[in-house]
This record gives C-alpha cells, sequence and structure tokens, in this order.
C-alpha cells in the first residue's frame, strides 16, 4: 500500500517538470514571436508607418476653378461669376445655438426653410466647419450685420462665386443654367475634377460646353490637427480657371427678335449662312435661369412647369411641328433635280386632287383652285394640288431621299443640349414604328409638309442657310472660339458642312428666284413683307394641328386658339449675298403670310439696318 503510494508521487513530479517545461517553451516561443513583430514594425515596417503618420497629419484640399464667362458676338457678358454672401455659424464657438439663432433673426430675416437646411447641413459637417443658416444676402443685410456682427462669436458672412445671368429671360433657352451637381451627375463625372465644386451645367450651352466652362480643380497640403481642423498651409497648387466662351449669338438681334413674338408662343432661329453661326436662338415664353442656380423653390418650379404656356419648354430645338408648305421649295428643287419636272411643267388645280381611281379629294387651301400652274407659281401662290401631283410623281423614297439630304429627320448637331430630331417619315420607317404599310395618300400630305413630317425651327433654319449658299449645309453653332482667361489669342472651333448635289446647278437659282418672288410678287403669299432696302427670298406656312374632314372648312374664328392652325415662315437675305436665315414658328399663329413673315422681317431688318416694317393691323386667314 505503502509503495503504491510512492510510486504515484514520482509520477505526479515527473508530470509537473514536463508540464512546467513545456509552458516554458511557449511561454519563450510567444516572446519571441512578440521580440520578432517589433522587430518587423519599427525596423523593416519603419518608413512604411512613418507616411501613414504624415497622411494622418497633412491632408490634400481641392482648391475649386472658378467657371469660364460666356460673351456675345460684340463682347456683351452673357453669364458671370457674381459673389454671393452667406451667413454661417460654426457651432464650436456658440454656447447657445438656439439663443443665437433667435437673436439672429430678429437681425436678418431667417425663414423655415433656410432653419430645415441649416439642421441637415449641420449634421453633416465638422463642429469647427462653418454651416450657413442665410444665403444670398442683400447688400443692406450684408451692411446690417457688419455693424451688429460683435454680439454673434462664431457667425460669420461668407462669399462665394455664384453664377448669374444679366440678360435673364432673354437668353435662358441658349444658355440655360448651372445648379447643383445631384447623385445622379456625381455618378458620371470626374470626382477628383469636381472635388470642392458645387455647380454644374444644367442645360444649353451651359451643358453642351461644360468641360471648357469647368476648369480643371487646383489642390493645397495643409496640416491638422487629430480633430481634422486646418493648422497651416503646407504647399498649393492653383486651379486653372474654365475657358471663357465666344459666341456668335447677336445679343441685339435676340432682343429684338424676343420683342418681334411679343406675347406669342413661338421660336424664332437666325443664322449666318457663311459660317453656320446662329446669331439669334429665341423661345417664347421664357424663365429667369437666375432661379434654378442655386436652387428654385417648390412654389416657383410648380408654376413653371405646370404653366399652359410651357415657358421650360425650348420650341426652338425641342418643338417638333410639320413643316407645312415651308417645304415646298425643297420639294420644287428635288423634282427638278430628280427630273420629275421642269420650271414651265404644268398641272390643273381645281382646288382639290384625288389618286387615280380614288374618290378621296387632298384639298388645296384655296377651295375654287388656282387653274394651271408651273413650278414657279405654285411656289409663289402655294398652291397644295400641284405638291400632291410632284410628290406622287416623285414617290416616298425618292422624295424621302432628297429631303433628309437637308438634314431634314436628323439632329442638326447645334451646340445646345436638349435637341430633337424631328421625323423625316419613310416607307421602312412606318413599317418599322407602326407595323404598317406606306399609303400613297400619305406620300402626298407628305410633299406638303403635312401628315407625319416634323421639324424643329433649328431644321428649318438650317436647310434654309443650305439653299441661300446653294447646297452648302454647315452645322449650326452658337460658339465661336474659346479663351484662356488672360490669353492674347483664342481658340476658333471648327466649321462642319457637306454640300448637297444636284444634277443642274441651275436648279438652286431657279428655287432662290421663286422664293424670291413669295415676297415681291403680287401674288406672293409673303407679299406683306417687300421690303425696298434689300431683296428677301421666302416662304410662308401654315401647320396643321387638327385634321379637317372631307366636308368640313377651317375657319379660325369658330375654334379655340389652342386648336388654330401653326404660322410658319423661311426666309433669307439679301438674296444676291445671303447674311442671315431665318426661320420663324408662331403656335396657333394662323396664316404664315399674315403672321410669321412680319416678325421675320423685323428681324432682318435689325440684322441687316433695314427700314422698320411698319406695324399693321392683320386678321387670321385660310392659306399660307
Amino acid at each position: 500500500m505503502l509503495e503504491s503510494s510512492l510510486e504515484d508521487r514520482q509520477r505526479e513530479q515527473r508530470l509537473v517538470r514536463t508540464r512546467a517545461l513545456v509552458s516554458g517553451a511557449f511561454v519563450l516561443l510567444g516572446v519571441g514571436a512578440i521580440l520578432m513583430r517589433l522587430f518587423h514594425l519599427q525596423l523593416e515596417r519603419h518608413d512604411h508607418f512613418t507616411v501613414l503618420s504624415t497622411e494622418n497629419r497633412v491632408k490634400i484640399q481641392p482648391v475649386p476653378p472658378n467657371r469660364g464667362l460666356i460673351f456675345d458676338a460684340k463682347g456683351i457678358v452673357l453669364a458671370e461669376n457674381h459673389p454671393s454672401f452667406s451667413l454661417a455659424i460654426m457651432i464650436e464657438k456658440v454656447d447657445d445655438l438656439n439663443a443665437t439663432i433667435a437673436e439672429l433673426r430678429h437681425l436678418i430675416p431667417i425663414e423655415e426653410s433656410d432653419l430645415a437646411r441649416f439642421e441637415r447641413l449641420k449634421r453633416q459637417r465638422m463642429r469647427f466647419q462653418p454651416v450657413p443658416i442665410r444665403q444670398n444676402l442683400t447688400p443692406e443685410e450684408v451692411a446690417r450685420f457688419a455693424v451688429d456682427g460683435h454680439r454673434f462669436p462664431g457667425v460669420e458672412v461668407q462669399a462665394e462665386l455664384i453664377r448669374t445671368y444679366p440678360q435673364g429671360l432673354l437668353t435662358a433657352h441658349v444658355l440655360g443654367y448651372v445648379g447643383r451637381i445631384n447623385e445622379k451627375e456625381l455618378a458620371r463625372i470626374d470626382k477628383g475634377n469636381y472635388a470642392g465644386t458645387n455647380f454644374i451645367g444644367k442645360s444649353g450651352v451651359e451643358l453642351a460646353h461644360e468641360d471648357v466652362l469647368h476648369g480643371k480643380v487646383g489642390h493645397q497640403q495643409v496640416e491638422v490637427n487629430a480633430r481634422g481642423r486646418i493648422l497651416r498651409t503646407l504647399s498649393s497648387t492653383p486651379p486653372a480657371p474654365g475657358q471663357d466662351l465666344y459666341l456668335y449669338l447677336d445679343i441685339g438681334l435676340q432682343r429684338a427678335a424676343t420683342a418681334a413674338l411679343g406675347e406669342s408662343r413661338g421660336a424664332i432661329v437666325a443664322i449666318d449662312p457663311r459660317s453656320g453661326g446662329v446669331l439669334a436662338l429665341v423661345s417664347t415664353p421664357s424663365f429667369d435661369p437666375n432661379l434654378f442656380v442655386e436652387g428654385i423653390s417648390q412654389s416657383n418650379y410648380n408654376a413653371l412647369l405646370y404653366s399652359p404656356d410651357k415657358p421650360l419648354y425650348n420650341r426652338a430645338i425641342r418643338g417638333q411641328y410639320p413643316p407645312g408648305s415651308t417645304i415646298k421649295p425643297f420639294v420644287g428643287l428635288g423634282g427638278l433635280s430628280l427630273g420629275f419636272i421642269t420650271p414651265r411643267k404644268t398641272t390643273y388645280c381645281p382646288g382639290y386632287f384625288s389618286l387615280p381611281g380614288q374618290k378621296h379629294r387632298f384639298r388645296c387651301w384655296r377651295r375654287g383652285g388656282h387653274g394651271t400652274v408651273d413650278l414657279e407659281q405654285s411656289i409663289v401662290e402655294s398652291c397644295d394640288v400641284y405638291f400632291y401631283w410632284l410628290a406622287n410623281q416623285m414617290g416616298v423614297d425618292k422624295l424621302h431621299g432628297f429631303l433628309a439630304e437637308f438634314g431634314f429627320g436628323e439632329r442638326t448637331g447645334v451646340d445646345v443640349s436638349g435637341e430633337l430630331p424631328g421625323l423625316l417619315p419613310s416607307r421602312d420607317w412606318k413599317e418599322r414604328v407602326r407595323n404598317q404599310p406606306w399609303y400613297p395618300g400619305e406620300t402626298l400630305i407628305m410633299g406638303i409638309g403635312q401628315g407625319y413630317f416634323l421639324a424643329t425651327p433649328m431644321q428649318l433654319a438650317a436647310a434654309t442657310a443650305a439653299l441661300a449658299n446653294k447646297g452648302r449645309l454647315i452645322q449650326p453653332r452658337l460658339a465661336y472660339a474659346r479663351r484662356v482667361p488672360g490669353a492674347d489669342t483664342a481658340t476658333v472651333f471648327p466649321m462642319m458642312s457637306r454640300q448637297i448635289s444636284i444634277t443642274n446647278s441651275g436648279d438652286w437659282d431657279i428655287t432662290i428666284e421663286n422664293m424670291a418672288k413669295v415676297v415681291e410678287s403680287q401674288r406672293g403669299t409673303g407679299k406683306r413683307i417687300r421690303s425696298n432696302d434689300y431683296r428677301i427670298a421666302g416662304k410662308t406656312g401654315t401647320s396643321q394641328v387638327f385634321t379637317i374632314g372631307q366636308k368640313e372648312r377651317y375657319d379660325a374664328t369658330k375654334i379655340s386658339e389652342l386648336l388654330r392652325d401653326h404660322a410658319l415662315f423661311i426666309a433669307f437675305a439679301p438674296v444676291e449675298d445671303p447674311r442671315i436665315a431665318v426661320a420663324v414658328l408662331v403656335e396657333n399663329g394662323g396664316s404664315g403670310g399674315a403672321t410669321a413673315a412680319p416678325i421675320a422681317r423685323r428681324v432682318i431688318d435689325a440684322y441687316l439696318g433695314g427700314t422698320p416694317l411698319p406695324e399693321v393691323p392683320t386678321e387670321v386667314v385660310d392659306g399660307d
């Protein structure tokens, strides 16, 4: 019994010694591992952690560039950067925030919407960062705070450059506007180059030339403490300011064109045929783009959005209307060029046209008809039957192919955001989109610019300029050149053009002379605007808003204004050396000759310096 007890004690002692040795070995291994790790961190990785420590102390801050200015053709500023003052609070320096705000409201008006924005921004910023509580201070409010500012520790007036548009409504649809960057834009832009920038082009030239106007962000290296407060600036790389933009636009002509449209809903586009430069681009009614820069109020936005006159709608580049009889010179030129007619070939107009074997009558605007007409008379008096007859001969494929040469059915490429392509219908288009065959009657109404055919005022102006140029189609442009601020020279944007080829170059002269007689002839639908200062070539047009039944007669006095025909007119002058091409659209204006043509004449006079057209009251009549 005693031996058994001794044997157990010896075994236990050996077991204890073994465990002690194993534990000691583990301790030694652990200490060794710690020493090796310390050696790795302190010696081998010393440089790496030194850099991390420095980067935690030194920060790179963006320095946003100043946005480029925009000028018109004569150097008048259209878009500039104006100092805007805001009242900001640095939270950590204010003992009683609520009391401070209450006192401030006695000094400067602060609305509930201002307070809501302040609370939202306060949660996003550090306590030592200023938070704006009121923006767009007036000079009087800035002066008032300067007198009493000593009573508000932690509150200061801050200044930043804000985009402003001195011409307001005149340039809204041309320049567009800038606004604060939203999440969708943030996902597509170069975040590095927009670091520190709050604004971006939203529409118009501001959006189309954003890459030119924005500039390149700069940087400064600053030392900060553990809380992120800037202690000092170590180095800096200045930003490259946005380039200034110079336009072809003539703000004087823009003002005259806007005045010519008056209270009408409509659009005017004027182009220099020699360069493709857009001299005027008007869409009425308009809006004040300055409202959008720092965020428009919901009530103001709703007033614009739901207005029946659609002031936000850019009719010049987005309005798609049947071109009506303004298309007839192009169709007539196509008939000549493709050999379907000669200048003296005639047809008879009894007031309607019917396809062989059919009873349906496609009516002429003159119910009694024009009698026997050739190409000249059909354009001068705008005979629909002649062009029904010609379109039927050409067929939809030839008609589509020739009109496409003038850019109908596709965007002109003008450097204003949001342009729509219009619609030049074809056999393939109808089969693809509507899953229907093309009918011969649709060719007839296409020949007078009705039916599916849609064009924008910009397309009409560009095509008219091509007629004036005898086939040289130039891509219209607003921007002429760009220049780095302070530089001696500017970079001119390239001109893009192509030549429309026709069989006989003399057909250009025939078409132009026929358009001149629209204005000069006593039978011409545009005779109201004949000038003694220079020759004008033009074409009136009327675009139907709704289809009239076979046995019905259009009477503008018995229908709602919004159902009346649109009035159109295209023109260029002087005929011998064209310097301006114009397209005018007046929504629900009725007769193109009575309504749109005088407007075009006033625009031409304003540009060429002609004797102003006297104000003559007119009434809405049928036809062009």
